[in-house]
C-alpha cells in the first residue's frame, strides 16, 4: 500500500479531498490497496468547471502566443521524462500492466506533449482565395472549458492524448479519470502545474462515470467532450451532446479482424497476432480479437499460435520478464453484464463460446499457484470452431480471448471482416503488396496495419467508424479538434457598398 492517507484531488488548481465517497485503488496483481481517496462530488464538478471558465477568461493562457504555450508543453514532456521510472512504477500499481509496458506508456505521454508543442509552434492560419474586394482568412480560437473522460486500460497515455492538444489550443481542461485508475491523471495535473500551466486551467475529478462524467458532460460551460471507453456510454454522451449542440470525439469499442493470407511470413504473422490480442492482457480497444486464417495454412498457424500462447509469461507486473499481467478487476474477469464497460465478464464469455459450439484450443482458465491466487489473472485463450455470427465473434470481450476462423477466398474474407457493428482497426499479413493494398482499402476500419499490428504514432490521426466512434485524435489536426474555426473578411473596396446608396 502506498499510503493510508487520503489522496487529494485537483479541483481547478486546489489540491484537497473530494467531497464524494471514500474508495480504494487496488493493485490488480494482488488485490491490495495502493491508494485511498475521496471521489469528486457534484459540488466539486460545479466548482471545478466554473473556476476553469474563470481561469480560461482571466489567466492569460488562451492569449499567450503559440510558442509561449508550446514552451510550457515542452517543459511538461521534460518533467515526465525526468520522473519516468517513478511514473511507470505508479502506473504499474494503478492498473497492473507489466513494467516494460508502463515504461512505454510514460514515454508515449512525454512524446505526445512534445509533438503537440512542436505542432503548436508551427501551426498556421490560412488566407483563403479572394472572391471580391476583400481579403479572407480562416483562423482558429480556443473553445473555453473542455472535458477529457479517460479509460482505465492505458491511463497516462490516453490522458496525454487529450490533455496535450486541449492545452495547446489554449483551453481549460477538466479530466474525469477512470474510477479504478485515478493516479496517473493526478500526476499529470501536478506536472502541468510544475511546468507553468496557470492555476485553474487543469482539474482532475475521479469518480463514477455515471455520476461525475454525466454531470461534466451536461454542464453548460463545457464546450467539448473527448471520451474514450465503451460504446454504450459513448452513445449516451452523443445524445447529451446533440441536445447541447456540442462537438464530441468518441473513441469506443472494437472487434478488430486480423487476416493472415496464405502467402504471409508466418514468423512475423504469429508474433504480430500474439501481440495484437494478448499484450495489455487483451484489454485494448484495438485488440485483434477476430482471427481469419487462409484454410490452406490454418492448422499449421493455429498450432504455432497455441504453442506460443502456452509459452507466454503471465505473472508479476513488476518482473522485467512478464509479458502479460492481470486483468483490471475481479469483476471484469467474472462479473455479469452491467459492470465494467457494460460487458459480460471474460469467463462468462468463454463459457458462452463453448455453449455456442466453440472449442478451447488453449487457455480458458485461471492460472494457479503462488503469485496468482490473489490477483485477477487469466490465461491467454484461443477458441475455434465458431463462425463470425457467434456472439463472441461479434461482441467486444476486452480480454485475452481470440476467436480463430478459417476462410476460403478473399471475397468471403472481406465480407466477414466487415460484418461487425465495430470498425476501429484491422490487421493484414501478406507478402503481396498489391493484395494487401486491395484488402486494406476494402476493409472498413479507422486504422489498418499491414505486416505489423498495434503500432502507433502521435503524428497519425486515430479513430473509428460506426459503433467504434466519431472524430479523430492525434496528428497536427488534433489541436483543431479543441478549437472553433472563424472566418474573417477584410474589406479592400475604395467605395462604400453600393446597396445602401
Amino acid at each position: 500500500m502506498i499510503s493510508s492517507e487520503l489522496l487529494p484531488i485537483c479541483i481547478a488548481g486546489e489540491w484537497r479531498l473530494g467531497g464524494g465517497d471514500v474508495y480504494e485503488s487496488l493493485y490488480p496483481a494482488t488485490g491490495e490497496s495502493i491508494a485511498r481517496l475521496k471521489a469528486a462530488s457534484l459540488v466539486d464538478v460545479e466548482e471545478a468547471i466554473v473556476r476553469a471558465d474563470h481561469a480560461f477568461r482571466t489567466s492569460g493562457w488562451a492569449q499567450r502566443l503559440p510558442h509561449e504555450r508550446a514552451a510550457v508543453l515542452h517543459r511538461v514532456a521534460q518533467l515526465i521524462r525526468e520522473e519516468g521510472e517513478s511514473l511507470a512504477q505508479k502506473q504499474r500499481l494503478d492498473n497492473g500492466k507489466p513494467i516494460s509496458e508502463t515504461r512505454n506508456l510514460v514515454a508515449s505521454a512525454a512524446g505526445t506533449f512534445q509533438f503537440f508543442a512542436a505542432a503548436l509552434e508551427t501551426l498556421e492560419e490560412t488566407i483563403t482565395p479572394s472572391r471580391g474586394a476583400f481579403v479572407t482568412m480562416s483562423v482558429h480560437e480556443p473553445m473555453g472549458v473542455v472535458a477529457a473522460i479517460t479509460p482505465w486500460n492505458s491511463p497516462i497515455a490516453s490522458e496525454a492524448q487529450k490533455l496535450a492538444p486541449a492545452l495547446a489550443a489554449g483551453n481549460a481542461v477538466v479530466v474525469k479519470s477512470a474510477e479504478v485508475t485515478p493516479l496517473m491523471a493526478l500526476e499529470l495535473a501536478r506536472i502541468c502545474e510544475k511546468a507553468g500551466v496557470p492555476k485553474g486551467i487543469v482539474s482532475v475529478l475521479p469518480g463514477k462515470g455515471s455520476v461525475i462524467g454525466d454531470a461534466i458532460t451536461k454542464h453548460p460551460l463545457v464546450k467539448r467532450v473527448s471520451f474514450t471507453d465503451g460504446t454504450t456510454t459513448g452513445k449516451h454522451i452523443a445524445h447529451i451532446a446533440a441536445d447541447k449542440m456540442m462537438p464530441v470525439s468518441l473513441e469506443l469499442g472494437g472487434k478488430s479482424p486480423t487476416m493472415v493470407l496464405e502467402d504471409a511470413d508466418l514468423d512475423h504473422a504469429v508474433n504480430g497476432v500474439f501481440y495484437g490480442i494478448f499484450s495489455s492482457s487483451g484489454e485494448s480497444c484495438i485488440a485483434g480479437s477476430r482471427l481469419f486464417v487462409a484454410r490452406s495454412i490454418y492448422d499449421e498457424f493455429l498450432t504455432r499460435l497455441a504453442e506460443g500462447a502456452n509459452a507466454l509469461r503471465v505473472g508479476d507486473p513488476a518482473s522485467e520478464q512478464t509479458q502479460m499481467g492481470p486483468l483490471i478487476t475481479a469483476k471484469h474477469r467474472e462479473a455479469p453484464r452491467s459492470t465494467v464497460k457494460h460487458r459480460e465478464g471474460i469467463e462468462r464469455y468463454v463459457d458462452l463460446g463453448v455453449s455456442e459450439g466453440g472449442r478451447i484450443r488453449t487457455g480458458g482458465v485461471r492460472p494457479h499457484g503462488a503469485g496468482y491466487d490473489k490477483g485477477y489473472f487469466y490465461k491467454p485463450t484461443i477458441i475455434e470452431g465458431l463462425d463470425n455470427s457467434a456472439r463472441i465473434s461479434q461482441e467486444e470481450i476486452f480480454g485475452p480471448v481470440l476467436v480463430a476462423m478459417p476462410f476460403n477466398d478473399e471475397e468471403s474474407l472481406i465480407a466477414q471482416a466487415n460484418d461487425s457493428v465495430y470498425a476501429l482497426a484491422a490487421g493484414i499479413w501478406s507478402r503481396d503488396f498489391k493484395r494487401a493494398w486491395k484488402l486494406g482499402r476494402a476493409v472498413q476500419a479507422g486504422t489498418v496495419w499491414v505486416n505489423t499490428y498495434k503500432q502507433f504514432s502521435v503524428s497519425t490521426p486515430f479513430g473509428g467508424w460506426r459503433d467504434s466512434g466519431l472524430g479523430r485524435e492525434k496528428g497536427r489536426e488534433g489541436i483543431f479538434q479543441y478549437m472553433e474555426q472563424k472566418s474573417m473578411y477584410w474589406g479592400t473596396n475604395e467605395q462604400p457598398l453600393p446597396w445602401a446608396n
